[in-house]
């Protein structure tokens, strides 16, 4: 009884329950605040913001929207919602109001805002009253001014553009669908025509059935959602209709950045307008580069067959610009085509068999793909929280801004996101252990060789790997039993014993081990050491 109450005394002593305090403090030295650690990854994106002068330049690109008087309490600083915006697309946030409670509360984002910690973070109210009194052509300027930092370190060559589109799921739902003309629900509407044709509007199945056999029953021309009227029906990416938008990029094919970007209605095609973006395109790139709006560097245009229009190639070859697209049509007749269209399709079906055609194909699919998955899956953009054609188009011209400044902190630093920080941690953790490893075998082999018994307890501590772990075969003919260190009298010799049925033979030549030290690559989970004869081969 004396010992079960000493013992729950030792527990009582052991640790004190945390409780929170009547009266905080009412005075705080600044040196006992807790401070964000210098290494993270919002420190060397600062760092980058600050190498090209980005705050500086956006306070005067954003200037025009603010009243220039001392009434009333000063606004918040554009700079301030461009970081909270950036902090949404690297976090992977798809609402504004995520984006202002992770904000407030990670130390790291408060030093990289500036904002200390008695201060408050804005509000998602006041992201929102921002985002709407800067116009799009203030998006379109950030946008040119990350473009120019890559301009600055060699990352944009605006020679060949690829350009392709993706699907963007709208805030709104069919269920929502009201008639343009009769302002009637959907299933209202279907009920009505069905009663007109002597169905039931009370029997479910028989309207459901009825509404399947409907042609042209999801038409933009008849229906439209009243909570977003810009939203549009149409496929979505894995399959189904839903209500959506068309975001659009134009990458640059050499080095991967996004020299344009904006979001289309969901019913617009591929190929409209195709020559037009690609002008657009290039007055973009003269003014990161700081040259003339006429001046023309763009040699080639790589798409799929979505965007394939005689026309816009046409139009795009009169300037002097290939188009590398495979024609939908593979029986196409060309002879009820017009001598200049004529010309211009089997300019591209020669370009696409090229092999510099074949080659930037491949890389359409590289930098467009990959820059989609990073905005749209990993950047918190699939699924739209905003609602209106003007305010997803402000956030995905941001979103492929800070995806440009993502791939300049890659070549500055060799990580571009947090995850890729923390993935390059987890490769040289690896990496080390792999060494560690290695050389711990390579020391219990010596020691094996020469026979030293305190070298082969120092090459077990270090590496975790006993004799009785390594791949030791015996050496007897038709014997395929594996060895095992035995520690024998002072007399004798430790050595290998046989553990084969009916061979119990003791060795100990160093060319028994049978075992080779394979490094273990990233996220593989086979063991250090692979028993194979073959690569004993390549050691010996």
């Amino acid at each position: 009884m004396f010992e079960l109450i000493t013992w729950l005394a030792c527990l009582t002593n052991m640790f004190s329950e945390k409780k929170k305090a009547a009266q905080p403090e009412f005075w705080v030295v600044a040196q006992q605040v807790p401070k964000s650690p210098k290494a993270t990854f919002y420190s060397k994106l600062d760092e980058t913001l600050e190498g090209f002068g980005f705050a500086e330049k956006v306070r005067r690109i954003c200037a025009p929207a603010y009243k220039q008087t001392n009434v009333g309490r000063p606004g918040i600083d554009p700079v301030v919602y461009l970081k909270m915006v950036m902090v949404g697309f690297f976090e992977d946030l798809p609402s504004e109001r995520a984006i202002a409670a992770r904000c407030a509360d990670s130390i790291a984002i408060r030093g990289f805002l500036n904002y200390e910690l008695e201060e408050n973070t804005p509000d998602h109210s006041s992201l929102t009253i921002i985002r709407q009194r800067l116009g799009l052509e203030i998006y379109q300027e950030v946008f040119a001014l990350c473009l120019q930092s890559l301009q600055e370190h060699g990352l944009l060559r605006g020679k060949n553009l690829g350009i392709d589109s993706s699907v963007m799921e709208a805030n709104a739902s069919l269920r929502a669908l009201v008639h343009r003309n009769t302002a009637e629900q959907y299933w209202d509407y279907v009920k009505r025509l069905a009663a007109e044709q002597g169905i039931d509007p009370e029997d479910a199945s028989a309207v459901r059935k009825f509404d399947r056999k409907r042609p042209g029953k999801g038409s933009n021309q008849e229906w439209e959602n009243p909570h977003d009227p810009d939203a549009k029906i149409g496929p979505r990416k894995h399959g189904g209709t839903d209500m959506i938008y068309k975001p659009e990029a134009v990458v640059d094919l050499d080095t991967g950045a996004v020299v344009q970007a904006e979001v289309n209605p969901g019913d617009q095609a591929d190929h409209q307008e195709l020559a037009t973006k690609v002008f657009e395109a290039q007055q973009t790139i003269n003014e990161a580069r700081g040259e003339a709006k006429d001046t023309l560097t763009v040699e080639t245009v790589t798409a799929d067959k979505g965007y394939y229009a005689v026309d816009e190639m046409q139009a795009l070859q009169h300037e002097e610009i290939k188009a590398v697209i495979a024609d939908p049509v593979s029986n196409r007749r060309l002879d009820k085509l017009q001598p200049e269209q004529r010309q211009a399709v089997q300019a591209a079906r020669r370009s696409t068999r090229s092999k510099y055609g074949k080659a930037l194909l491949r890389r359409r699919g590289m930098h467009i793909e990959r820059s989609f998955a990073h905005i749209l899956d990993c950047g918190g953009m699939r699924r739209a929280t905003l609602r209106g054609w003007e305010n997803l188009n402000k956030r995905f011209k941001l979103a492929a801004a800070f995806y440009n400044l993502s791939q300049l902190m890659r070549k500055l630093f060799g990580f571009g996101t947090p995850k890729q920080l923390m993935a390059l941690a987890r490769a040289l953790f690896s990496l080390l252990s792999d060494l560690l490893a290695i050389n711990a075998t390579l020391i219990t082999r010596l020691a094996v060789q020469l026979r030293f018994r305190s070298s082969t307890a120092l090459g077990a501590r270090l590496g975790r790997v006993t004799a009785d772990k390594l791949g030791i075969r015996c050496s007897s003919t038709g014997c395929k039993g594996r060895g095992r260190w035995r520690r024998r009298s002072a007399r004798q010799s430790n050595g290998f014993l046989c553990r084969g049925v009916g061979c119990g033979r003791v060795s100990n030549a160093p060319d028994a081990l049978n075992t080779t030290p394979v490094p273990r690559s990233v996220g593989q989970s086979y063991p250090f050491f692979v028993r194979r004869r073959a690569h004993a081969r390549i050691i010996q």
